[in-house]
């Protein structure tokens, strides 16, 4: 399987929705500036071992975290969980990374 980038690898990826644009969802390592907000952000982690988990809000506004994968094809990488707490199953697409943010497919 190729690999994406080491930065990619291994760091908390955070929502940071005032960032959106029509191309995608602006996503920003959790170690960035990221503002505040009444409402919950999802985000993700890629791990070396082709794991992922995505934290997204429950009933109660509180982020819980759901194990899934992720794998690269033609230069896109397509992370999937199953549906838990719930919520529905999700597939996220990364079109772009770089520049230290991540353009996710809407």
């Amino acid at each position: 399987m190729p690999r994406p980038p080491e930065p990619l690898l291994g760091t908390r990826w955070v929502h940071v929705f005032e960032e959106d644009t029509a191309a995608g969802e602006v996503y920003r390592p959790d170690s960035a500036q990221i503002p505040l907000s009444r409402r919950p952000r999802r985000a993700l982690e890629l791990g070396a071992d082709g794991g992922a988990r995505v934290w997204s809000a429950d009933a109660g506004d509180k982020p819980q975290a759901v194990d899934g994968h992720w794998r690269e094809s033609d230069g896109v990488i397509t992370v999937s969980v199953p549906a838990a707490h719930g919520g529905t199953a999700l597939q996220l697409r990364v079109l772009k990374h770089g520049g230290g943010h991540l353009l996710i497919e809407r």
